[in-house]
């Protein structure tokens, strides 16, 4: 079966969708923390635990995509993510919000199925522009669940929010079991052996290794900044509402939509350029932050940065380690992203320390630091594989 424009539109759309219910949380911190009597550094550890958990769910449930048919598994995960969200809005206290965030993140690894599948149905000439097309999908949702639940929240309470977001993964489970086409595996050897093949990748391929590690320090300060810029602008000079807040997502699909253009560059250019004025707009985008912190206009120019910065790092990246072994696409992709989100995760923690001890400067200097060590990595590696083709 090959790709048509529709069969990319419906995958997008579900990518972005499913993947939205790991950051409904955000812009909802404050409204929990009242709601619990506990402070915003404890509530902020519910998107922490989310990471963790969807960090793990990519690590032990993500390689089953070249084991098992993938149709089935991401229909399986999505029934159990809806479960999760039905459970968190019934949460009695932070505790439970938690744990729950934890399983939310632990099934919403649908994308990271999605994408391996499309990846393999896509010519080689068309891949990156496929992956770039359900990237925007992927991030654009990532984004606008921000939006939306910011909205929700101020005017319906964060429960709600939860509510719906069941509804519409329940939904989605019609959508994928009518349009998703049904795959064969790939790997007939035990779970045991699947797993230890992913460390053998890690071993063998280092465009694996060095793609994942520069990945791991953007997605670090991408969740550094979404984590604590809820405190930033709940908090004076700007004391806005999670509606207004929310809208900071608005800014930030700007720049995913830059995902197919990148693509694009990646099909006709050596992709490694891509990351590399990727990594230069998430550090100049930090810069913005901490030199307009009090400029809401500073602000959004920042997000939209960091944002079509990340798309430059994550989009080119995931184009050439899809490239190496067709094979092995969703081991590939689960070290990837495993090590990508464990990223985030980490930035996340890091956020809510800095914030507790120097508030935004803090989060400013941490997010530059990470950045100089992205560009570390990314300068190291580069004479290694100025002769390679990706």
């Amino acid at each position: 079966m090959s790709l048509s424009k529709l069969n990319i539109a419906v995958m997008a759309l579900c990518t972005g969708l499913i993947v939205a219910n790991i950051y409904y949380a955000q812009p909802l911190l404050v409204l929990m923390s009242r709601e619990f009597s506990v402070s915003e550094s404890n509530a902020g550890q519910v998107t922490f635990f989310t990471q963790i958990g969807y960090a793990l769910g990519l690590l032990f449930c993500v390689p089953l995509g070249d084991k098992l048919e993938r149709k089935s598994q991401i229909m399986a995960m999505t029934a159990l993510a809806v479960a999760a969200l039905f459970a968190t809005a019934l949460s009695v206290n932070i505790t439970m919000m938690k744990v729950m965030g934890f399983v939310i993140g632990f099934t919403s690894i649908v994308p990271q199925l999605i994408l391996p599948m499309a990846a393999s149905l896509a010519a080689p000439e068309r891949r990156g522009k496929v992956i770039g097309a359900i990237m925007s999908g992927l991030l654009i949702g990532i984004l606008l669940s921000r939006t939306i639940s910011g909205v929700v929240g101020q005017h319906l309470g964060w429960r709600a929010m939860f509510w719906i977001a069941g509804g519409i993964s329940l939904l989605l489970l019609v959508v994928m079991f009518f349009s998703f086409p049904s795959s064969k595996p790939s790997f007939s050897g035990s779970y045991g052996a699947l797993m230890r093949s992913v460390f053998t990748l890690v071993k063998e391929q280092p465009l694996l290794r060095e793609a994942s590690l520069i990945s791991a320090c953007a997605f670090a300060v991408f969740g550094l900044f979404w984590t604590t810029s809820v405190f930033l602008l709940s908090n004076p000079p700007f004391s806005y509402g999670s509606d207004v807040i929310g809208l900071m997502g608005l800014a930030a699909a700007t720049g995913a939509l830059g995902a197919p253009l990148i693509g694009r560059i990646a099909d006709r250019k050596n992709p490694r350029i891509a990351i590399g004025y990727g990594i230069a707009c998430i550090l100049a985008g930090f810069v913005i932050f901490w030199l307009f912190r009090s400029s809401i206009a500073g602000i959004v120019v920042g997000i939209i940065l960091l944002d079509l910065g990340l798309q430059g790092v994550h989009v080119s990246n995931q184009t050439r380690i899809y490239a190496l072994l067709p094979e092995a696409r969703n081991r590939m992709n689960t070290v990837y992203m495993t090590v990508s989100f464990v990223g985030t995760s980490l930035g996340s923690g890091i956020g809510l320390w800095v914030w507790d001890i120097a508030k935004w400067g803090g989060v400013c200097l941490a997010g530059v630091g990470l950045m100089v060590i992205c560009l570390g990595i990314y300068s190291a590696t580069y004479r290694r594989e100025g002769t390679m083709p990706v």
